[in-house]
């Protein structure tokens, strides 16, 4: 058995965002993202091979999605379920706060 909690153990300083796998099982992983004012460096996409289902637990985030050039603004609660190879990035996050992620790999 594991447990643990998601707003626990917060990183003091953020110079990097940080990525925590929390639970690894057959063909998925869950992690926590804590970012605080980072993004996406200039021209780089993800393009990952599993499709991403991510929440935004706490702070804000704007993503932007290069098919159709949509930007999504998420709040607190706001949640996406991004398909492999949907090439996106992260253009902004909170720099006031911890932005604090979710997200299953599957």
């Amino acid at each position: 058995m594991q447990t643990g909690n998601l707003y626990g153990q917060m990183p003091a300083k953020l110079s990097d965002e940080v990525v925590e796998i929390l639970v690894r099982g057959k063909g998925m992983r869950i992690e926590r993202i804590v970012s605080k004012g980072h993004c996406s460096p200039p021209g780089f996409w993800y393009d990952q091979a599993d499709d991403e289902w991510v929440v935004l637990l706490k702070g804000e985030a704007v993503l932007r999605f290069e098919r159709d050039h949509r930007v999504l603004h998420l709040a607190e609660g706001a949640y996406v379920n991004i398909p492999a190879h949907e090439r996106h990035r992260v253009e902004s996050t909170a720099a006031d706060t911890e932005t604090v992620w979710l997200a299953v790999f599957y």
